[in-house]
């Protein structure tokens, strides 16, 4: 037979001839899965909430060194505190799987207690702040209650101090680096400092700040020089002067020791007059040199009025001869001497000026290609400070996270509700069991009534007929089912209280 489509009226007609079955199994599932759980053993759950409190101090005064994740710092410290080397003390001071101990390794001990542990971050409430990871929780299960709570209390210690211990070595490490790279870069500072320092000093006055300098103190030397130049000229010009009156007085005076001869003083006022006149060309009459020939011109003049006798006469001089030089012609020697005096001073003072002329021209000269090497010193120097400065700056900002996670001022893991004591098990949940039995049992007596069916060839209805034969249904013959024993008492009961009600049922 080839089963046809189903509907939901052969459903239910299935479920009206199979749900004697159905309801057994439905009730006999509870009490069977209720029995199953007194037989596993109980297990207890021992549950602790830990917290993340933010600093005291405000992040934005100091800020904290551990910049990682959260989520990623407790995934890490739950690597940490899950390992052998943590749990194997824990197995052995709380007396866990005591039957176990001495029969298996330890390291399958440490599995199954790990496998106990669960870890459950706590979800943000807000989106905003889904960064912040509130907090989390641990959860320990054990055959034990008062087991389940001390390792409970055990790994949520574990937990903050692990917690302080990271993040204080984070802090110190991240301290002690910035401390040696203060340390090389105060090295290179220091270098820096001394090659500008010997650069300073190898170009005193033609560093870029002395250029203005050296322009001015140039301008100024050229007005010395042009100043020197014309006072050694003027004393050259003295000097050619106050030899040709010396000598003119020289020659008087020796002719003056064999006689008088009023030419030669009449030639030397004439000198003097001469001189006068070039002096007074260039000077005012209270210039001392003016004041001065106008007074040796008057001591001539009076010289010659005296050489000239009574009768317009030159007077002879018979008497003794001068052995010593009139005072007039050693102030001219002492003249022509000082002249010689300023003359060397200026020739001196010319050549020391144009020496500095000359080093001022370099120095200005020099300054552009000094310039572009102080600025590579100093642009050096100024890396090398600013570098040293942001490390200062974070060192001491260092120090002072290192401060703050030592007075426990940071970051933290508080326990909000501590390790409870269970009073029941969490393991197996009986009522839970029992309807997982029920759903179970019901589950089963579906299937096996569909199955049932499904493995049933016979007709059942007009259209399984149609369907099987492809042939119309012209007629059918009802069930026909013989009367139980209690309804043949029945109707025989009936039929003796009344008799015309038997001979009718006969007809």
């Amino acid at each position: 037979m080839v089963q046809r489509e189903l509907t939901s009226v052969d459903y239910l007609v299935m479920l009206r001839r199979r749900w004697v079955l159905i309801a057994v199994l439905a009730v006999i599932g509870p009490p069977l899965a209720y029995g199953v759980s007194r037989l596993l053993p109980n297990k207890y759950k021992s549950q602790t909430m830990v917290i993340i409190e933010q600093p005291t101090v405000s992040k934005k005064i100091v800020e904290s060194l551990d910049s990682t994740d959260i989520n990623q710092r407790l995934a890490s410290m739950q690597q940490q505190i899950l390992s052998r080397s943590r749990l194997e003390p824990i197995i052995r001071q709380f007396n866990l799987y005591p039957e176990d101990l001495n029969r298996i390794s330890m390291d399958e001990l440490v599995v199954r207690l790990q496998k106990r542990i669960d870890v459950t971050p706590i979800m943000p409430m807000s989106e905003t702040r889904a960064q912040e990871l509130p907090g989390f929780y641990i959860a320990v299960t054990l055959g034990d209650a008062r087991q389940a709570q001390g390792v409970c209390t055990a790994i949520t210690s574990m937990f903050i101090e692990q917690n302080l211990r990271l993040r204080q070595e984070h802090s110190e490490t991240t301290t002690q680096f910035l401390a040696q790279e203060l340390a090389s870069a105060k090295a290179s500072l220091d270098e820096q400092d001394a090659k500008l320092a010997a650069f300073k000093s190898h170009h005193t006055g033609e560093l870029p700040d002395d250029e203005q300098t050296n322009l001015n103190l140039l301008t100024g030397l050229t007005s010395q020089l042009d100043a020197s130049t014309q006072a050694l000229a003027r004393a050259q010009q003295d000097k050619s002067f106050n030899e040709s009156l010396l000598t003119q007085q020289v020659a008087a005076w020796q002719a003056s020791q064999t006689g008088r001869n009023p030419d030669t003083l009449e030639q030397q006022l004439i000198a003097l007059q001469a001189h006068l006149v070039t002096l007074q060309s260039s000077y005012t009459d209270d210039y001392p040199d003016v004041v001065k020939a106008k007074n040796d011109i008057a001591i001539l003049q009076k010289r010659i009025a005296e050489s000239e006798g009574p009768n317009n006469s030159p007077v002879t001089n018979k008497g003794p001869k001068m052995s010593t030089e009139p005072t007039q012609i050693q102030q001219l020697r002492a003249q022509a001497h000082t002249d010689d005096l300023i003359i060397a001073s200026k020739t001196k003072e010319q050549e020391q000026i144009r020496k500095q002329i000359a080093l001022y021209q370099e120095r200005v000269q020099s300054s552009p290609a000094v310039e572009q090497q102080y600025k590579e010193l100093t642009r050096g120097y100024q890396t090398a400070l600013d570098s040293y400065n942001e490390l200062q700056k974070k060192r001491d900002d260092s120090e002072m996270a290192v401060n703050l996670e030592r007075k426990q001022e940071g970051e933290q893991f508080v326990v909000l509700d501590p390790a409870n004591l269970p009073d029941k098990p969490s393991f197996p949940n009986r009522p839970l069991f029992a309807l997982g039995g029920f759903g179970g049992g019901l589950g089963l007596g579906f299937a096996i009534a569909f199955f049932l069916e499904m493995k049933d060839s016979s007709f059942k209805t007009e259209r399984d007929v149609e369907f099987a034969l492809h042939l119309p249904v012209l007629a059918m013959v009802p069930e026909i089912i013989p009367p139980s024993p209690k309804e043949q008492r029945l109707t025989a009961n009936r039929n003796s209280a009344d008799p015309g009600l038997e001979v009718g049922a006969r007809a």
